[in-house]
């Protein structure tokens, strides 16, 4: 992550915070950052030198207002497109869904898994992990077939593997005398 990025995602944290409208800009950059996630050329063309600011502004200020986003975030991504940095704005609203998190004390957990988890799968292992670590976790699970079974789950910078496939590689190297 770029210190711009870093420092993009602070500033929105700290105005969305002072403004004591912190829970609504969160809703709202999850909702543009899904935006990001499915259209491909969205993505594309926020990073294209091809269109022009003007219209890279535009096209932002229209999803934000079917997505009847917060005049703080309007304002935000008005001015990270003005400072030519709206091909960003996923890694920006990233590291401050993950600030907005951490000052709430919650950890976000992303759990990989072999087959898709039922919600009281995830709502036990949601708090199985918040007991572990004496504060709430969010999850965010994933599907990932080649795990064969079990799961992974990284929480920051720390990874526990538990898969079957890990498992298999490790049994694989050992039995290889490496």
């Amino acid at each position: 992550m770029s210190q711009a990025i870093a420092r993009y995602a602070s500033t929105l944290f700290e105005l969305a915070n002072s403004e004591k409208n912190l829970a609504v800009v969160e809703k709202d950059a999850a909702a543009l950052m899904n935006a990001f996630a499915a259209s491909e050329d969205l993505r594309n063309a926020m990073k294209s030198p091809l269109y022009a600011t003007d219209d890279k502004i535009a096209a932002l200020t229209q999803i934000c207002a079917k997505l009847k986003a917060s005049k703080i975030l309007v304002n935000f991504v008005s001015v990270v497109a003005a400072n030519g940095r709206s091909g960003e704005l996923p890694a920006m609203f990233k590291e401050f869904l993950e600030k907005s998190a951490s000052a709430r004390g919650v950890v976000n957990a992303k759990i990989e898994t072999a087959a898709a988890l039922n919600n009281e799968q995830i709502g036990e292992l949601s708090n199985s992990l918040g007991r572990a670590l004496g504060k709430q976790v969010e999850v965010e699970t994933s599907i990932k077939p080649e795990l064969l079974g079990g799961l992974v789950v990284k929480i920051g910078s720390v990874l526990f593997d538990d898969s079957i496939k890990s498992k298999l590689d490790r049994l694989k190297i050992s039995l290889k005398g490496i």
